[in-house]
């Protein structure tokens, strides 16, 4: 399986630099009033947002929107009728709209399966792409998506917004200053409470949706599907999603991979956790929820002499169970979704979106970082300049940091059934190179599932093996099981071609 080296990128990018020379401006004479017609591609949940930051510009109208659910659909369009003064078409196959040539640029927020293609298919019909987080469901995925916006020459900005937010953008630079001192290792949280989405079962298809065409690169599994709510919950089924370390750990991926100044992939990988604490919940050691993706997850990756440590929590984060973090964020309750940047002067802690926080050794603050931004409005700016430089996230950007969640879900998915005492994931923890205390985040982690009443006796964690990784070949050496891993099979019809045949 062919893949996109480092210097196969950075030869394909000073090609694609003169391409982009060539083409002055983006034509704007499509629409009467010489706005940039726009295509969004799945409307629910980010969708959403994705209408209202193109509505929100003045420099772009929206000419169709494309959803495979027709009910929500159409219901969206008559939103933005109201709003633009007229309904955009709707139409539910996304391959109408990218075929109309007063469709400029495209806003794709479907199901994490579809990313990719859906992004290739648009920029091989000569449209620009906004493409939510995160960019892939693989590996494979994510280096042909970056091959083709060099071989079409098309601009293609990462959803991870934060990279246009002031407060983290300064915070950045404070960071590679030196503000902190030396900075080796940087700790991403997702303690974000998910309840059980269910029992696994047999639900029929909504009858307002085409099913063939909301699975499409995916597998048809019939027209019904094993959890009880079809939209949203796809997230934590692997056919469709990346549970939460790539549904909302793109973000601090993103964030703890920029400031550790990491512009390639680790080179090993190790996760532990499990689908854990829905029994007690329910009271019931038989239930099985209809998720097969970890709802607790820590993976560490070494990138040498540095490192990232990501840890997913989905039960109650009611107590974090770690006076260091308690005090960085302010609070022991409550949801932390964030980056902690360890240095040898002190603390870099980005805890929103909007807000970033310095501190010395003893947690005396030093410098406090605020302010938004416009992640849209630079999209548009780069589409109209045809400078891909000028995204705050462009495609390889957003590649990498959803490559980290794909690996540390393959460490995981290799190891699940390999359930392990603490005491025996101590000891091989102890053997992990990491710039992290392992026994201390283990524990702290062990204390999370107990703490919401698993048995780890009866039900106990499982852990992934340490996998070395080609960075440059994105292939796992030591492990053909792990590189099948790196892609998959697609349906006839759907099929994303590998970054050679893009």
């Amino acid at each position: 399986m062919s893949r996109v080296t480092r210097r196969r990128f950075l030869q394909s990018s000073l090609a694609a630099t003169a391409a982009f020379s060539a083409v002055p401006c983006i034509a704007r004479a499509k629409d009467p009033n010489g706005k940039l017609g726009v295509a969004i591609v799945g409307v629910r949940g980010r969708g959403g947002d994705h209408i209202s930051g193109f509505l929100g510009d003045p420099r772009t109208v929206i000419l169709y929107l494309v959803d495979p659910d027709e009910k929500v659909g159409r219901s969206r369009c008559e939103q933005v009728g109201k709003k633009q003064g007229f309904e955009p078409k709707f139409v539910r196959d996304m391959r109408e709209a990218f075929a109309d040539p007063a469709v400029d640029l495209v806003g794709s927020a479907t199901p994490n399966h579809w990313h990719v293609l859906s992004g290739i298919w648009a920029m091989q019909a000569g449209k620009d792409v906004y493409l939510e987080k995160p960019l892939s469901h693989n590996i494979a995925e994510g280096s042909s998506l970056v091959a083709a916006a060099l071989k079409y020459g098309r601009i293609c900005q990462t959803g991870t917004q934060c990279r246009s937010h002031t407060a983290v953008r300064q915070a950045m630079q404070f960071l590679h200053d030196g503000g902190i001192g030396t900075v080796k290792l940087a700790r991403g949280l997702c303690y974000k409470r998910r309840k059980s989405i269910g029992a696994k079962g047999d639900y029929p298809v909504p009858a307002e949706v085409d099913f063939d065409l909301w699975s499409g690169p995916a597998p048809f599994t019939t027209p019904k599907v094993t959890r009880p709510q079809f939209h949203y919950d796809w997230h934590w089924q692997r056919l469709y999603g990346n549970g939460d370390s790539g549904n909302q750990g793109p973000h601090q991926f993103d964030i703890a991979r920029w400031g550790l100044g990491m512009d390639r992939h680790p080179s090993s990988v190790i996760s532990y956790g499990g689908r854990l604490g829905y029994q007690a919940e329910r009271k019931d050691d038989s239930y099985i929820d209809a998720g097969d993706t970890p709802n607790t997850e820590v993976s560490i990756f070494d990138y040498g002499d540095k490192c990232l440590v990501f840890e997913t929590r989905g039960l109650s984060v009611d107590n974090a169970a770690d006076e260091e973090l308690n005090r960085l964020f302010g609070s022991a309750s409550g949801g932390k979704f964030g980056v902690v940047f360890y240095g040898s002067e002190g603390y870099l802690v980005q805890r929103t979106y909007t807000d970033c926080e310095a501190f010395d050794k003893e947690f005396k603050s030093i410098k406090r970082f605020g302010g938004g931004g416009d992640h849209y409005g630079n999209f548009i700016d780069a589409c109209i300049s045809r400078k891909p430089e000028d995204l705050t996230a462009g495609v390889r950007e957003g590649h990498l940091s959803a490559a980290l969640a794909h690996l540390g879900n393959i460490s995981y998915y290799l190891g699940e059934n390999h359930q392990v005492s603490a005491g025996e994931a101590e000891k091989i923890l102890a053997a992990i190179k990491s710039c992290d205390d392992n026994a201390a985040t283990l524990q702290r982690t062990l204390r999370h599932l107990t703490d919401n009443g698993t048995d780890l006796a009866k039900y106990p964690i499982s852990i992934g093996p340490l996998l070395q990784f080609d960075p440059s070949a994105e292939v796992f050496p030591d492990s053909a099981e792990a590189t099948a891993m790196v892609g998959r099979e697609y349906r006839e019809g759907f099929v994303c071609p590998s970054a050679d045949k893009v």
